[in-house]
């Protein structure tokens, strides 16, 4: 080229610029992505020239990131193939900017903000977004080429001339924006490079730093990298997140190419389930701290990297959600995760049983939402148990399976010292714990899966075995009145509340006055309500309470309604109830100063002569 040229880039879309910065506006960092992807293609298509061209490439390839903050300009370069001014007229002027004419054809009518994944496909234009004016020097490899500049400041019409680069490869300078003046710092641009091009395969300097990782973990295979290798680079990506429980390295090249490793965080809390920590890389760039279009959501309790090179990043997110590739790819992701978990307990049971308190609720929810999953992973169901040991559901239920006539009890942690709980160890029987707001939905499904299984909970019916079948039968007095009857006109007018059944019943242990049992249907919708915010209150109120015929209160109570002093039966009978309700922890805050003034009005009437 030897004199300089000016033209107008054929783009049919009027005010181009406007509509893109309004759409990535608040992701404009994705420039620095977008120029430095391009520097490393660019320094990749020469190393594959030197290997079929009588080239030498070399071994000093890099790309570098500079600035000068009186002139605010921000410089890209590479020491790639570099372009003629022929490549400059059909990669800059025609195919760069084409892409980004589609981009806004495309995306101008929606009035919101398009949902793309990655944003990939706009390149060189996206310099666009955060310069006034764009310059790119560029000298290509071939022998006798002759550098060029091409330089544009609406982005529409451009100059080209001779350059006088000595070097091949590619310079871009960017002449900052009043609003861009954040890219004229050394750590800001290091962050940029570390969060979207720490792992590809081309060192990047910012200021003379290297500021990249360079090798991506994830690309080596898997029998080739050691344990610790593995827990150097999760500490790597999730800084202070600890020691990960184990990881599954994926590495697919058919019939689609993935890679990436996954790795099982602790979860010390039920809302450590709602973080998201696995990162979406293409072609070991950085696009987006979200993977929940390629994974189930389950799965995006993990954390780490997934690398899919094939991946559409210019669409639509719900176009992913129906991608026949991105449904391949979550499926293969699954089996891998739920191949992972087996491998684990085959290997090391004893380890797997440890961290199962933390992998639990991922697995569960796991089975909940993906049918796959729970087939895979259902022999993989633990719980603890009212004995203080761990064990597998379907354990449970075949050493159980006699003596609960085919029951699987269960109870909440709270219940571990309780009424219920002392009846039921007293009789030989256990009971699994369930100690998270997801096992109230979890049973259930279990239930649907098994119809064989009924889960009871210890506080909605008592075990037949906790019950006395010997005790001497309930005879009626001379009003043709038993006890039963009796003592269910005493505690209905003690209580005087709707939705109280009052039950008498004869119990094996004779220091059990009273308990309070809960429909099975009504506690899981209380639980439910209690999941949104609601009181449970509204649910409880109609329960039963249970009286034991046997207990030396409850005959006491008989007694002295029978006698001179009926009105301290009754305050008895209502201070038995309102134990019970304690036992349940069915006494709300409002309520609790009620039962303190009759429990002190019982005591004082006990008290007097």
């Amino acid at each position: 080229m030897s004199e300089e040229v000016k033209g107008r880039i054929s783009v049919e879309t009027e005010n181009i610029f406007p509509i893109i910065k309004k759409w990535l506006y608040s992701e404009k960092d994705i420039f620095l992505r977008e120029l430095v992807s391009n520097a490393c293609d660019a320094i990749a298509k020469l190393k594959k020239i030197s290997l079929n061209e009588e080239f030498e490439g070399g071994t000093d390839y890099r790309i570098d990131l500079d600035f000068d903050q009186e002139t605010r300009i921000l410089t890209v370069q590479d020491n790639g193939i570099g372009m003629t001014d022929e490549e400059v007229n059909r990669y800059i002027n025609q195919i760069a900017f084409s892409g980004a004419e589609e981009f806004v054809k495309k995306y101008q009518s929606e009035g919101d903000k398009p949902e793309i994944i990655g944003h990939f496909g706009l390149g060189f234009y996206s310099s666009f977004m955060v310069s006034s004016k764009v310059k790119i020097e560029t000298k290509s490899y071939k022998n006798g080429s002759a550098p060029v500049v091409w330089e544009s400041e609406s982005g529409t019409e451009f100059s080209l001339r001779p350059g006088d680069r000595s070097e091949r490869g590619t310079k871009i300078s960017l002449y900052l924006d009043g609003d861009s003046g954040e890219y004229l710092d050394q750590w800001k641009l290091k962050e940029l490079v570390r969060k979207y091009c720490d792992f590809l395969p081309v060192p990047i300097y910012v200021k003379g730093e290297k500021a990249n990782k360079q090798t991506p973990l994830w690309s080596e295979q898997p029998s080739s990298v050691k344990k610790e290798q593995y827990d150097e680079f999760y500490q790597y990506l999730f800084p202070f997140a600890g020691e990960p429980l184990f990881h599954v390295h994926l590495n697919v090249d058919y019939p689609f190419r993935l890679q990436g490793i996954l790795y099982f965080p602790r979860l010390k809390h039920e809302l450590d389930a709602n973080r998201m920590g696995i990162k979406l890389y293409c072609n070991h760039v950085f696009v987006s701290d979200e993977a929940k279009e390629l994974v189930p959501q389950f799965l995006t309790v993990l954390q780490g990297t997934l690398d899919i090179p094939d991946l559409p990043l210019n669409v639509s997110r719900s176009y992913l959600q129906n991608d026949p590739l991105v449904k391949k790819i979550s499926s293969h992701i699954v089996k891998k995760v739920s191949d992972k978990l087996q491998e684990e307990w085959t290997k090391n049971p004893e380890e797997f049983r440890k961290n199962w308190d933390e992998i639990s609720l991922f697995v569960k929810y796991g089975m909940m939402t993906d049918e796959k999953f729970y087939e895979s992973a259902k022999d993989l169901i633990f719980f603890r148990t009212s004995n203080g040991d761990l064990t597998k559901l379907e354990e449970y239920v075949e050493r159980n399976k006699e003596k609960n006539s085919g029951k699987v009890y269960y109870a909440g942690e709270a219940e571990l010292s309780s009424v219920y709980m002392d009846l039921l160890k007293s009789q030989g029987l256990e009971a699994l714990l369930v100690d998270s707001r997801i096992d109230n939905h979890f049973l259930q499904f279990l239930e649907g899966k098994n119809p064989d299984w009924k889960f009871q909970r210890v506080d909605s019916e008592l075990a037949d075995q906790v019950l006395d079948k010997d005790a001497s039968p309930d005879l009626a007095d001379q009003d043709n009145k038993t006890t039963e009857d009796r003592l269910k006109e005493i505690f209905a007018k003690a209580i005087a509340k709707e939705g109280v059944e009052i039950k008498i019943e004869a119990l094996k242990s004779e220091d059990i006055p009273s308990v309070i049992l809960l429909p099975e249907h009504l506690r899981r919708l209380a639980e439910m309500g209690q999941m949104y915010g609601q009181k449970p209150g509204d649910f409880l109120k109609n329960h039963t309470l249970l009286l034991n015929r046997k207990s030396k209160l409850v005959k006491n109570i008989l007694g002295l309604s029978k006698g001179i002093h009926p009105e301290k039966a009754e305050k008895l009978a209502r201070s038995v109830y309102d134990l019970a309700l304690l036992g349940a922890k069915l006494i709300g805050e409002d309520e609790l100063s009620d039962l303190i003034r009759r429990q002190r009005d019982l005591l004082e009437d006990l008290s007097s002569d």
